[in-house]
């Protein structure tokens, strides 16, 4: 009795798992600058009008270092309440400052957003770091107010169907619940948000296309 309980315990859970992924549809998405040409490291959030049984959440610690005078990753998506670790590799120190990203820094209070201290890397010996943790949603801007040339930035996002393209210019979405859902897309040197897409996704496979206003200028090297 005891074996045939659990083998249909494990039906259950079998025939659950058919039933979700039958009702999950694959959405990809595309991004082209004003030109038409791919673009990397545009943001890409699903909002699904019924959630569903839902995704894992995005992971809610992630590194940023700042190597080279350089932030990398260039952009790093996190989930609101996720921690940031800023490590400085170089051998100077950088005055990181996270601030509004869009249109919003011209209009944003000099007292938003958050600044770290990082004395540079010495030989021998561990990099310093620092912690920030993400309140609120939205784009986030990383600068040094020592170093003009350093640009990064953070996407807090409250979707778990949050992504990035690659160098393709795509993302595919493979476990969107069926049923309408709204696409956002963002990218940093697009300053004027893009108008939210909405799209129905279902058994056929949903392919959109998102056209930038702007070409985005290249990242130095």
């Amino acid at each position: 009795m005891a074996t045939q309980a659990r083998w249909r315990a494990f039906a259950a859970v079998l025939c659950l798992g058919a039933a979700a992924a039958a009702q999950a549809a694959t959405v990809t998405v595309s991004v082209v600058d004003r030109e038409g040409n791919p673009v990397a490291d545009a943001v890409v959030v699903i909002t699904p009008a019924a959630p569903g049984a839902g995704r894992p959440p995005l992971a809610a610690q992630a590194v940023i270092a700042q190597t080279g005078m350089r932030f990398t990753p260039a952009v790093t998506l996190v989930p609101v309440g996720a921690r940031l670790t800023f490590v400085n590799n170089d051998p100077w120190e950088h005055h990181v400052r996270g601030s509004a990203a869009g249109m919003a820094q011209f209009t944003a209070s000099t007292s938003d957003g958050f600044e770290l201290r990082l004395a540079g890397k010495k030989d021998g010996q561990a990099a310093q770091s620092a912690e920030v943790t993400m309140t609120e949603k939205g784009a986030i801007l990383l600068g040094c107010h020592l170093h003009a040339s350093m640009r990064g930035h953070v996407f807090v996002t409250d979707s778990p169907w949050t992504d990035r393209t690659g160098p393709d210019g795509r993302v595919v979405f493979n476990d969107v619940p069926n049923g309408a859902a709204q696409v956002r897309v963002w990218q940093a040197d697009q300053l004027v948000d893009l108008p939210v897409r909405s799209v129905n996704a279902g058994a056929q496979a949903t392919q959109l296309q998102v056209q930038l206003q702007v070409v985005p200028r290249r990242r130095r090297l």
